[in-house]
């Protein structure tokens, strides 16, 4: 019991000490901060003065205005409206095909094949490899392929500009080395 007590009054004393460290006396920290502030100097950098706005004035002069009736009237008339005008739609009424749902940019061609047949591509697409040939489709664009060499495809796709019209577009799959993925 006696070395309770002992404990308990060496625990007092050093709560009393450590409590007399904080004492109120912060002299020497208010002297060092008044000797910082009188020596400080103020950063009197010029501020530039600032650019003078000029607002730049639109002249569509000369220009088609694409708001136009005539314009809109185009656009509102759908693709019946453009194969009329001797346009180019897709057949919207054929089978897709496989190849069809993928975009043409995760389509990945692996290799040819040329037999008494024709000649086929081999294209990849999510892990699956299928054989095209020319006269089939591939991508989301109604992308036929035209023709097959041993090292790339060619397709023609068909896409539709700003006031809806379609219009053809070329585009060429290169054959990719088995190291990408």
């Amino acid at each position: 019991m006696r070395t309770n007590m002992k404990k308990l009054v060496i625990l007092g004393a050093l709560a009393a000490a450590s409590l007399a460290g904080c004492a109120n006396d912060h002299s020497d920290l208010r002297d060092w901060m008044q000797t910082v502030r009188a020596n400080a100097r103020p950063v009197q950098d010029p501020i530039s003065e600032p650019r003078r706005f000029e607002p730049y004035r639109y002249d569509n002069e000369g220009q088609v205005d694409p708001f136009s009736v005539a314009k809109l009237g185009g656009a509102s008339d759908g693709a019946d409206a453009a194969a009329s005008r001797g346009g180019v739609k897709p057949d919207t009424k054929r089978q897709r095909e496989a190849l069809e749902a993928f975009p043409l940019d995760s389509i990945r061609m692996v290799g040819h094949l040329a037999n008494r047949q024709g000649e086929y591509a081999l294209l990849q697409a999510e892990r699956l490899v299928y054989q095209a040939r020319v006269g089939n489709y591939a991508g989301q664009n109604y992308g036929m392929i035209t023709r097959i060499s041993e090292t790339e495809v060619k397709l023609k796709e068909l896409v539709q500009d700003a006031v809806g019209d379609w219009v053809e577009r070329e585009t060429t799959l290169q054959i990719q080395d088995g190291s990408a993925q």
